[in-house]
Order: structure tokens, then C-alpha cells, then sequence
């Protein structure tokens, strides 16, 4: 008479019922299904989509849904973009639109802030950016409703990525290493709107600036924590050169140097933070994109790269005086014809011309004083 076998115990049939029923364990998905949701150009692609966080630079739209005075949802602004007036602080693409299509996304970074950015939308990226607002959770309001970039990164963890993870099917630690590009463009509020304002005069420069680095490094590595692997940086314009700043003092020959002095500072400091994320988080790749150097070799020699205005806006800005502000396009305002030839837009914002300059110079320029340590293409590849 053959001998019975014993059943198995009750934890090794829970055991082999999880093996059938689930492959993987439940925190882990073997395969992201970008399936369906890209065409067959991207399929290939090893970076599917990017999310953007910062202010007006890199802002698609959000500040259309938002209570404040810091808006580009009206003519001329958009007057050479597909969608007409989006909300875009430019006449065109900005440098978001601009990556976008030098890594072959297959649509536009849709804004966080439009109810319509959920279920399929997300699965290519997210654009959390507001115009006015800062690192600092306490710069940029002065022009009213702004999202922080600490909010920002709360509204990508608690929103989108839930969202992102339903629709692709696996966990963000799968999820995002390989497939995004996580690019932040924020700093230059929080000193035009935060520092020199009276209520930081008994602060120094350099202690500020150390306070910002050190919050904008904490705000990287909560973006590292949640699954983010691939960074670019921006770094901040010279907007000591802009037409709203050097309207702001006596005399209009040159740029304003206080305001440059402090950008090329926070540049410097940026550089050496993204030497200590690489050296500190080596599962990761911090570049930063010097569009400082950019923007203000153009100012210099603007012949030279094509372009004959680096001094005044594109668009009709209203001064203070007239019941503007100095730096956005009057409603409904006139733009000139020739914009290709214009470093400036609005009294602040670059033109799409000079955007394109720089996103080129971000995605294959091989010198690192224009885009350091590598270019945004080799990051995209890594």
C-alpha cells in the first residue's frame, strides 16, 4: 500500500498561491506598459516623459488657474505658438516645449493646475512650474497665488505619481530611474521677489544664498526619495540684463551687476551642488545647464548668433508709470515683426529664439561651462 503524503503546510500553499497569482512581488512590477500610450519613434526610447517644476521660465500654464498678477494667458504672448496664448511666458516655445522635442515626446508637458491633466495625460509628464514663485515658500507673493516649489513636489507625490502608477502599471521606484527626466528651473524669484525686498536687508548675500541652496538641495533629494534618477538643472538667466531691471535705475547703459553678482553666486553654488548630489546619490545624474553663460554670451556679441536687439522687449510693456509693472506684455499689446532678431520678449522673459539657443546648447553642447558635467542627451541615454 502506497504511503500518503502529508499536506504541505498552510504557509507554503499561501506561498505557492502568491507565486501563481502574482509573479512578482506586490511592491514590484516586472514591466512598466507604456504599450499604446507612444508611437513607434519613442517605443525604443529609454526616457518617456519629463517632470518640470520651477517658475515662469518653465511655467506651461498653471498660473492660468491661479489668483495672481503673474499671467501669460493673452495676446501677444503665444504669437508664434501652435496653441496660440497658453500661459507660456515667451512669443513661442519655451525651453520645456524646446527638450521636449529633443527627446522625442510624443506631446506637450501638460500643466498640473488643468483639471484635464489626469489619467492617460500624466503618462508622458507633468509641468508643476508657476510663474512668480520661488524655492522659498515665502517668495513670490507679492504677485499674488503662487505655487511654491515645495508645493510642487508635494502636488507630483500626493496627485500624479498615484495617478502614474495606475496608468502604467508599476511602482515609482521601477517607474521613474530609467523612464523621466526630472528638470527644475527656479531661483531668480527669490531674489527679485524674497531678498530685496526690505524685510531681508539684515541678511548677507552669501548667507541667503546658502540658506537657498541648502533648501533647493533638500527639495532634490525628497525627488531622489520618490524615484527620481534623472535631473537637470537650470541655472538662472542674467537677469541683471533684462529691460524691467535696468528700467528700474538711472541710467540704462550696461547691466544691473547687483542682480548679476547674485545670480552668478547661486550659479556657482548650484554647480558644487550638483558635484556633492552625484558624489553623495551615485544611483543618480545631476546636470546643470549654465543658461547664465548662454544668455549673456548672446547679450555681449548678439550679431554673432543672429540676433540685433538684446536691450528692449519684443512685446508693448507698460512701465510703473503708465500702471504696469515693467515686465509683462501689455493686454492685447503690439509685438514687433522680427522677433527671431530679439533676445528679450517682455521686459524679463526670453524670446523663443533665444530658449531654442539654450535647449540646444543643454541637449548636445559638449562644453561643461555651457551645460556640466554631461549634456542633457547623454543624461537622456544613461
Amino acid at each position: 500500500m502506497a504511503k500518503q503524503r502529508s499536506p504541505p503546510p498552510s504557509h507554503l500553499l499561501l506561498l505557492l498561491l502568491l507565486l501563481v497569482t502574482c509573479p512578482y512581488p506586490p511592491h514590484v512590477r516586472a514591466n512598466c506598459n507604456f504599450q499604446g500610450r507612444s508611437d513607434d519613434r519613442r517605443r525604443n526610447s529609454k526616457v518617456k516623459g519629463m517632470f518640470v517644476f520651477g517658475s515662469s521660465l518653465v511655467d506651461n500654464g498653471n498660473n492660468n488657474f491661479l489668483d495672481n498678477m503673474a499671467k501669460a494667458n493673452y495676446s501677444p504672448y503665444g504669437i508664434d505658438f501652435p496653441l496660440g496664448p497658453s500661459g507660456r511666458f515667451t512669443n513661442g516655445r519655451n525651453v520645456v516645449d524646446l527638450l521636449g522635442e529633443y527627446l522625442a515626446l510624443p506631446s506637450l508637458i501638460p500643466p498640473f493646475n488643468d483639471p484635464s491633466t489626469k489619467g492617460l495625460k500624466v503618462v508622458h509628464g507633468v509641468d508643476f512650474a508657476s510663474g512668480g514663485s520661488g524655492i522659498l515658500d515665502d517668495t513670490g507673493s507679492i504677485v499674488g497665488q503662487v505655487t511654491s516649489l515645495s508645493q510642487q513636489i508635494r502636488n507630483f507625490e500626493g496627485s500624479t505619481l498615484p495617478e502614474l502608477e495606475a496608468q502604467v502599471g508599476c511602482r515609482s521606484g521601477e517607474l521613474l530611474p530609467d523612464n523621466y527626466v526630472f528638470l527644475v528651473g527656479a531661483g531668480s524669484n527669490d531674489y527679485t521677489y524674497n531678498y530685496y525686498l526690505s524685510a531681508n536687508a539684515n541678511l548677507t548675500l552669501q548667507s541667503f544664498t546658502a540658506n537657498l541652496i541648502s533648501s533647493l538641495s533638500l527639495q532634490l533629494q525628497k525627488l531622489h526619495g520618490l524615484g527620481g534618477r534623472k535631473f537637470v538643472l537650470m541655472g538662472i538667466n542674467p537677469i541683471g540684463c533684462s529691460p524691467s531691471a535696468k528700467a528700474r535705475v538711472l541710467t540704462r547703459i550696461g547691466c544691473v551687476q547687483v542682480l548679476n553678482r547674485a545670480v552668478r553666486l547661486f550659479n556657482v553654488e548650484l554647480k558644487s551642488l550638483v558635484d556633492d548630489l552625484n558624489a553623495k546619490l551615485p544611483d543618480s545624474r545631476f546636470v546643470v545647464v549654465n543658461s547664465y553663460k548662454i544668455v549673456r554670451d548672446i547679450i555681449k556679441n548678439p550679431a554673432s548668433k543672429g540676433f540685433n536687439d538684446s536691450t528692449t522687449p519684443c512685446c508693448e510693456v507698460l512701465s510703473f508709470a503708465e500702471g504696469g509693472n515693467g515686465v509683462l506684455c501689455k493686454t492685447g499689446g503690439r509685438a514687433c515683426a522680427n522677433r527671431s532678431s530679439h533676445v528679450f520678449f517682455d521686459g524679463l522673459h526670453p524670446t523663443e529664439a533665444v530658449n531654442v539657443q539654450i535647449a540646444t546648447k543643454a541637449f548636445l553642447s559638449a562644453r561643461r561651462t555651457e551645460v556640466y558635467p554631461i549634456n542633457v542627451k547623454r543624461l537622456a541615454e544613461a
